[in-house]
């Protein structure tokens, strides 16, 4: 079994979409009459972005998107030259991780914790 999908609810679903293109290089599959927009990547699970309720409030969850990301650094730069902007490079146990969030206010993170040697 593998996780398959993770649902984000977001204020402005085109703004959410294009982020997760523009600096992880998901495509969006749209389905007419569907509300939901797919972003698919080469592997790994499929992000599915879903207009929030207007009383739903933003970046309050206990989610994080974790990025397998083998060199922390040079992502974090390259992120960086096209407006995404990533907090401090945090080093433990082998691995390298930085953290931001999504224009919703959904925490995410790049972390080389899939790439360390354990051993």
């Amino acid at each position: 079994m593998r996780l398959g999908r993770i649902l984000l609810y977001a204020r402005d679903v085109e703004e959410t979409v294009s982020f997760y293109e523009k600096h992880f290089g998901f495509k969006a599959f749209r389905q007419e009459g569907d509300r939901i927009v797919e972003l698919v990547g080469d592997e790994g699970a499929c992000i599915m972005v879903h207009q929030a309720a207007k009383g739903q409030k933003g970046g309050q969850s206990t989610v994080k998107l974790v990025f397998d990301i083998e060199n922390v650094e040079v992502f974090s730069a390259k992120c960086a030259s096209h407006g995404l902007k990533f907090g401090a490079l945090h080093r433990a146990n082998g691995y390298v991780f930085a953290n931001a969030h999504d224009p919703c206010g959904n925490p995410i993170s790049i972390s080389s914790r899939a790439f360390r040697c354990n051993g």
